[in-house]
């Protein structure tokens, strides 16, 4: 049978600096919805990558006192080391100066230069570097600065081509009124049905004034504007221009995943030129929110990011990728601190998740020699935790479709809760004096263990270190990445007889 395929995105990241908590949000994120996607069968590609053309990124390497390309594969170098790091598991790394983008890029535009959507005219207007973003002096803060980082501006005069926006507001429109899911969430799509509505205006697709991009095929004295050169990653990373069956397979995305201030480019323009171009669009794209820092925006522009490997260092991958995805509600906007990830780790992983496996294990070697024993009869306890894990994956299902990834873990660390209160209700230890109630031992340690079982399944996406030393645990010996769901969430799936590991705890408390 073939596979359904499923295809999501990051935005690819600039490289004028290192990754820092934002772009790691975003990739953490479509890493869960793709491994997610993995279990449940479908052919996923996950593509992230890096912006490395433009203005922004030239004036990094000069300071620098390097040349663009060589201080591109510096910075480069480290993104891979980061989502090493954060067990991101993407199936391409896209780079805007491979040469299949590069090709890609180019044939994309000479198709749309051909058709006649793109012409040549004079721009008159202000440019900010930092956010490598064309203002108008209406949109300026105090007659010079860029409304989105407050930056002095610089105004611009040169030859350009463009694209006609201006001729897609409607179709555009159309567009979202019928596929109402397509911008998300809501408070996102309604912006920019507002923004279509006040007029659209043709778009600049080319510099003359900057050397370090991609040429113009019909006009090497002209180079793209790096945000049409950076949406075309999203085609050209699946083959366009170069394997039209990998393209024709993946295309269009389920999930384009990106930060809400890049919510116009990703909304407006790049659907308007894939309509010029007659391709379908994407199904959906996520704007996410901000983190906050002090309640201020975290961004490389304001200078108040925070590195992800010091967090991991501190916390571990796995509870690091946790608090992200379980603290801020995904298209919100979300304060981090360390005193709320330190009370999260101790609350969530240490005492919920982390104390129910400690204490499961240490029963079954200390009551049934750390073998999984064979369960007897149900009683209502019973049943009503077996009721509970037949409810989860629907739930967990449906929260991840609409990327609520906070409500998911919400709804499996209720079930995680419900367990730790059926070993109490059960009081295995009691039992243990009891030896006319050895069946009834036997019966709910198991159902504690076969509880861990499914709770590793459906956290591996979020957690997969931690599930994989969990899954090790309960003597599994077929690996978890290879379990499918929902078949594998069926309860009865550990075999009785299978030997336990005791273990260091998963998520020892922190004490500062």
């Amino acid at each position: 049978m073939v596979k359904p395929t499923y295809y999501v995105t990051t935005p690819i990241y600039y490289v004028n600096s290192v990754p820092h908590l934002g772009s790691a949000y975003t990739t953490v994120a479509a890493d869960v919805l793709a491994r997610f996607k993995r279990q449940c069968g479908y052919d996923v590609f996950f593509l992230t990558g890096t912006d490395e053309h433009g203005q922004k990124v030239a004036k990094a390497a000069a300071e620098a006192g390097k040349d663009p390309k060589e201080w591109a594969d510096e910075v480069v170098s480290q993104f891979y080391k980061a989502w090493d790091e954060l067990l991101i598991s993407n199936d391409d790394f896209i780079r805007t100066t491979d040469e299949r983008h590069i090709a890609g890029a180019q044939a994309f535009l000479q198709k749309l230069y051909e058709a006649g959507d793109i012409y040549p005219d004079t721009y008159e207007g202000w440019y900010c570097v930092q956010c490598e973003t064309f203002w108008t002096p209406t949109q300026l803060v105090d007659a010079s600065l860029c409304p989105e980082c407050r930056r002095e501006t610089t105004f611009i005069k040169e030859e350009n081509y463009f694209f006609r926006l201006s001729k897609y507001g409607e179709p555009l429109l159309e567009h979202i009124r019928k596929n109402p899911g397509f911008i998300q969430p809501n408070v996102r799509r309604n912006e920019i049905v507002s923004f279509i509505d006040q007029g659209l205006k043709d778009q600049s697709v080319s510099r003359t004034t900057l050397t370090w991009g991609i040429p113009l095929p019909w006009d090497p004295s002209h180079v793209m504007y790096v945000w049409v050169d950076a949406l075309l990653n999203y085609i050209t990373g699946i083959g366009y221009g170069r394997d039209a069956a990998k393209f024709e397979k993946y295309w269009p995305a389920q999930w384009h995943l990106i930060g809400k201030d890049i919510l116009r480019f990703h909304c407006v323009i790049w659907p308007a030129m894939l309509l010029a171009a007659g391709l379908p669009l994407p199904e959906h794209v996520f704007a996410h929110g901000f983190l906050l820092a002090e309640g201020e925006r975290m961004s490389k522009s304001k200078g108040n990011v925070i590195a992800p490997s010091d967090l991991i260092a501190k916390f571990g991958v796995d509870a690091y990728r946790y608090y992200f995805m379980r603290e801020i509600s995904f298209g919100q906007d979300g304060s981090v601190s360390m005193e709320s990830m330190i009370a999260r780790f101790n609350a969530d992983l240490s005492n919920d998740f982390g104390n129910l496996v400690s204490r499961t294990i240490a029963m079954v070697v200390k009551y049934l020699d750390g073998v999984v024993p064979q369960p007897g009869p149900d009683d209502g306890l019973d049943l009503e935790l077996k009721e509970l894990a037949g409810a989860l994956f629907s739930q967990t299902e449906a929260r991840l479709d609409s990327l609520n990834y906070s409500e998911a873990l919400s709804g499996i660390w209720e079930f995680v809760g419900r367990v730790n209160s059926y070993v109490d209700r059960s009081a295995p230890w009691d039992l243990a004096k009891e030896g006319a109630l050895e069946e009834r031992l036997r019966t709910v340690l198991y159902n504690c263990l076969e509880s861990l079982r499914l709770i590793a399944l459906l956290v591996w996406p979020f957690m997969p270190q931690a599930c994989e030393r969990l899954w090790a645990q309960l003597g599994i010996e077929e690996p978890l990445e290879a379990q499918r769901l929902p078949e594998a969430l069926s309860w009865g799936g550990l075999a009785p007889g299978a030997r336990v590991r005791k273990a260091e705890g998963l998520f020892p408390r922190i004490y500062e």
